[in-house]
């Protein structure tokens, strides 16, 4: 168990290493920090007394540990649009977007596996059937596309929920949150369910299928041999078996849901790393761009690791092989 984990950690520390090669390569290839920072205006004694401060005429390895080691320490910079430390701007957004992610990845998780369980027991009914038709909406349509639909339907037209912004919010240790006030958990609505629908549809397809796999096997034919029900068999048995699998694509869809909070909070214009990464780009904010792909990775790999972690001590197949030295 000890080995399996120090091999993940180092696995998760070589991918961060990568992320962070990088995000430093975007300073060098993506226009002149010096520019950025001093303006055209600046004279050449000016950018060569930046260029000296900042460490630019040291070799590209030691640029690049110079660069980790300020990383670790949370310093990224400071922001060319707004003037700001870039750990600031991102801590001050992080928030909207975490929770918009807890939420989406609560209901994708959530209806996911009730739907997936549901659409296997029940693979013949005409509900099941309708929920495995609609569910393509979630996988063959872009995000975008519907996060514009639901404003059509729930702000424009009917005018139940708000299309754009974060709402009211309240303050916790500092940290201001919309999930704890009606008006902002509103806000939330629209944005977590386009954010979480295509991760659903993966989940409920994917938990329906391990589901379907799992009734067929022969411990479930010999259960109902020894007379047990169907309560019994369904949630008791085949749910245990057929989660195991699932667990690594679910925290895989929670990275995502997180990565991919681009695009919805652009539509939604809510106000998280997302949108801040977008507005990066159309300014060409390099600061906030590298931070961003940092923050990202970072969770991806942490992710990742839990995930690995989990699966290692929720399958005892594989401490079984662990333990057996048949862990090829």
């Amino acid at each position: 168990m000890l080995a399996f984990i120090i091999r993940r950690i180092g696995q998760a520390l070589l991918v961060l290493l990568a992320v962070g090669f990088v995000s430093f390569a975007m300073f060098k290839f993506m226009g002149d920090p010096l520019e950025n920072l001093l303006g055209q205006e600046a004279t050449l004694a000016d950018r060569a007394e930046l260029e000296e401060r900042l460490g630019l005429n040291d070799p590209i390895p030691v640029q690049y540990m110079q660069y980790l080691a300020r990383a670790m320490d949370g310093n990224f910079g400071v922001s060319y649009r707004v003037g700001l430390p870039v750990g600031e701007v991102i801590l001050s957004r992080l928030p909207a977007t975490l929770e918009l992610a807890a939420l989406s990845g609560f209901l994708a998780i959530f209806f996911g596996i009730i739907f997936g369980i549901y659409t296997a027991i029940r693979r013949d009914g005409f509900i099941a059937q309708t929920i495995m038709t609609t569910s393509l909406i979630g996988v063959s349509l872009p995000t975008f596309l519907i996060g514009v639909f639901l404003i059509w339907a729930f702000a424009v037209n009917l005018g139940w929920l708000p299309s754009f912004g974060r709402g009211e919010t309240a303050s916790v240790f500092g940290v201001d949150l919309a999930i704890l006030t009606w008006n902002g958990f509103k806000s939330m609505i629209l944005p977590a369910v386009t954010l979480g629908l295509y991760q659903m549809t993966l989940i409920m397809r994917l938990v329906r299928s391990e589901m379907l796999e799992v009734l067929r096997s022969d411990y479930i034919r010999f259960a109902r041999a020894r007379g047990l029900g169907d309560r019994a068999i369904h949630f008791g048995h085949a749910l245990k078996n057929t989660l195991v699998p699932v667990i690594t694509i679910t925290g895989l869809q929670l990275g995502s849901i997180i990565a991919f909070a681009i695009i919805t909070e652009t539509v939604f214009q809510w106000p998280g790393v997302g949108l801040l990464f977008i507005n990066a780009v159309n300014f060409v904010d390099i600061p906030v761009m590298s931070a961003y792909l940092l923050l990202v990775g970072a969770i991806f790999v942490t992710i990742n690791l839990i995930v690995d972690l989990l699966y290692f001590v929720i399958d005892p197949r594989l401490q079984a092989d662990r333990a057996g030295g048949g862990g090829h």
